[in-house]
């Protein structure tokens, strides 16, 4: 859920230090600034990352958008409009199990006109009204990404490139946590959590290439076949 600004986030903390930086640069562009992330939830310590939003009136207004290391703490720095960012809470996208958090969790640090409050609720009646089908199609989407990285990893392995094969395996095994986070409307704080919470963070080859046969199996029950004629492409 949305918390209010807690008063007891110390002054002096670089979260706080950054928004009144971008305050006082831009003070007639920025409506409002926030914590999205483990901060946000209140279970990160004042040394952890800070994942920063602001929110602009105008486009290409304000700070731009930034992943830096700022006194040994990693900042990433998101800039968005207040319009722009109302649409992207309002529509459902194949990342949607990574982004939802950052639209239904947030730390305002400054919001007057409780922007953030708006944009929860903008997504929270987007999931409302979403059709399952909806969430199968885009689990589909997923389910295509983790089947052709899984196949790539088992051939490289088959010519001992494993090293590459790693790579495609971490692939396979976040995509079909994303699968499993849109079959049961579920999503995740980051890709950790995402393929912690979903049992697929230690699957080996074997044991994900039976994740993704049951989920092929579980789409097709939902009228979402992962395999299909030609036609079936442009439906």
């Amino acid at each position: 859920m949305i918390v209010e600004l807690d008063t007891t986030m110390p002054r002096g903390s670089l979260a706080t230090r950054l928004r009144d930086a971008v305050q006082e640069r831009w003070p007639a562009e920025v409506q409002s600034i926030g914590l999205c992330g483990s901060m946000a939830h209140g279970d990160d310590t004042e040394s952890s990352d800070v994942n920063l939003v602001v929110v602009t009136y105008r486009p290409r207004t304000g700070p731009k958008p930034a992943r830096r290391i700022v006194d040994g703490v990693p900042v990433d720095l998101r800039v968005t409009t207040a319009e722009e960012g109302l649409g992207q809470a309002r529509l459902l996208t194949p990342q949607w199990p990574m982004q939802a958090d950052t639209y239904i969790t947030t730390f305002p640090l400054h919001d007057p006109l409780e922007w953030f409050k708006t944009r929860r609720e903008a997504h929270l009646s987007l999931l409302a009204e979403a059709r399952p089908m909806e969430f199968t199609g885009l689990a589909r989407q997923n389910w295509a990404i983790a089947n052709g990285a899984h196949a790539r990893a088992v051939r490289l392995t088959q010519w001992y490139e494993t090293d590459a094969a790693l790579i495609l395996m971490a692939e396979a095994r976040l995509h079909a946590a994303l699968v499993a986070g849109f079959l049961t409307r579920t999503y995740f704080r980051n890709t950790a959590d995402a393929v912690k919470h979903t049992g697929v963070a230690a699957a080996d080859m074997q044991e994900l290439g039976a994740i993704l046969r049951y989920q092929a199996e579980e789409l097709t029950a939902r009228g979402r076949p992962v395999d299909g004629r030609l036609g079936a492409l442009f439906d």
